[in-house]
């Protein structure tokens, strides 16, 4: 097989600086050589040839944090408060049988065109219907971590081992998909639970995700077992019981407590953190996942994701679900953060949907930058002015092409 020299008016590897009349080679799905195009062209004189013209081409984008199966859903007006918006979302969720395997089939055939139309070749999707989600997305053409949600506490505390179980099952892994666990969130998991989901991720080296400190309730609800997470349990669900465990000093300590920070971990939200919770973060390996749409959506205090870079933490960007967010447009993500801290270099921001996120997600061998040796998961946008990457956060333009193992998707779609 030939190689493929792909080049561009622009380069954006994200592990190094932009390389201008750039190209890249790509052989047998990987990335094979990347530089200048001039240099390329000699270097692999049998390579075809594809011009892409004046646009950057960067790694394929990697929304680090969304749930695939909620994508039929559409955000209403903001929420009284996050409990009433998960009740509400509880009362949409299909349960089980043929009716619920072909809707949420649907709804992940949404996410994943929104995918592909908006730049994102890989996924780190949280799954609650995994059993119905991971036959849908196995075949690809998506590179997905498919994190099986597991909710148990209280009453349900018995279900720990019957739903980790589905949450860990291997059948449909493949080439593209790669499965993990999430125990849901400490309001939905006791220590105990979460501590098995982890033994069970450091035995098989396999990623694990949680949603953390997302709301001010956590701690409340971690020490005092009141607040809007206890209506949730007692009058929500009908499931409470008074022998869930408490634990004091918030979200953040807790999954210290657990182990959670020993190990990447990768933790959704993390939108309520102090100066000491900061730097609890900084002194473990998990990564933070910010969802900056959904954030605004619920209103939340503003989050602290650039002192946390600062301070060494590996922060990505995700989308969350579409019933939080008004789509699965990674960018658009990018864009708002371009517009909350306009002095941050574009490049940096990208980094945040490449090479940080694949980080996040224990990917870092494979994808998020454009690498030799690295899967040819590129996505070209059309480029502007001397700094394009910024250029490309300054406008709505979506992709000029996509491509996954070095096939054009955007025309397979």
């Amino acid at each position: 097989m030939n190689d493929r020299l792909l080049s561009a008016a622009w380069i954006a590897p994200m592990d190094g600086p932009l390389i201008r009349d750039g190209a890249v080679v790509i052989a047998g799905g990987r990335i094979v050589d990347v530089g200048p195009a001039s240099r390329l062209k000699a270097d692999h004189p049998g390579a075809t040839v594809d011009d892409c013209g004046n646009v950057v081409l960067m790694p394929g984008l990697i929304n680090a944090h969304t749930h695939l199966e909620l994508s039929d859903l559409r955000r209403g007006a903001p929420p009284e408060n996050f409990v009433a918006w998960l009740l509400n979302l509880i009362g949409q969720t299909p349960r089980l049988g043929e009716e619920a395997s072909q809707r949420i089939a649907a709804a992940v055939a949404i996410g994943v065109r929104q995918c592909l139309r908006f730049g994102v070749t890989t996924v780190g999707d949280i799954s609650k219907q995994c059993m119905y989600t991971r036959p849908v997305l196995s075949p690809g053409p998506l590179r997905v971590i498919s994190y099986g949600e597991i909710q148990a506490m209280a009453k349900r505390r018995v279900l720990l081992d019957e739903r980790f179980a589905v949450a860990a099952d291997l059948t449909h892994e493949s080439e593209r998909l790669h499965i993990g666990v999430t125990p849901h969130a400490p309001y939905t998991v006791e220590a105990a639970g979460y501590r098995h989901c982890l033994d069970w991720a450091r035995r098989q080296n396999r990623p694990i995700a949680t949603h953390l400190a997302e709301t001010p309730e956590e701690a409340l609800f971690l020490s005092e077992q009141t607040g809007p997470f206890r209506y949730l349990w007692e009058f929500g669900v009908n499931a409470w019981d008074d022998s869930v465990p408490r634990h004091a000093g918030g979200p953040i300590r807790f999954a210290r407590d657990v182990g959670l920070l020993d190990y990447p971990t990768l933790l959704a939200h993390v939108n309520y953190c102090d100066d000491d919770e900061i730097s609890i973060l900084a002194a473990g390996r998990a990564s933070v996942v910010y969802c900056p749409r959904t954030h605004a959506y619920f209103g939340h205090s503003p989050h602290r994701w650039r002192e946390m870079l600062a301070r060494g933490i590996n922060v990505a960007v995700g989308t969350d679900s579409c019933a939080s967010s008004a789509d699965l447009n990674l960018a658009d993500d990018l864009r708002l953060l371009h517009e909350i801290a306009p002095e941050m270099p574009a490049l940096e921001l990208w980094q945040m949907a490449t090479v940080r996120a694949a980080r996040a997600m224990q990917m870092e061998g494979e994808v998020g930058s454009l690498t030799a040796g690295k899967r040819a998961d590129l996505v070209a946008f059309a480029a502007s002015g001397d700094d394009p990457l910024r250029g490309v956060l300054e406008s709505d333009c979506l992709p000029a092409g996509l491509w996954i193992d070095g096939n054009n998707v955007a025309e397979a779609n």
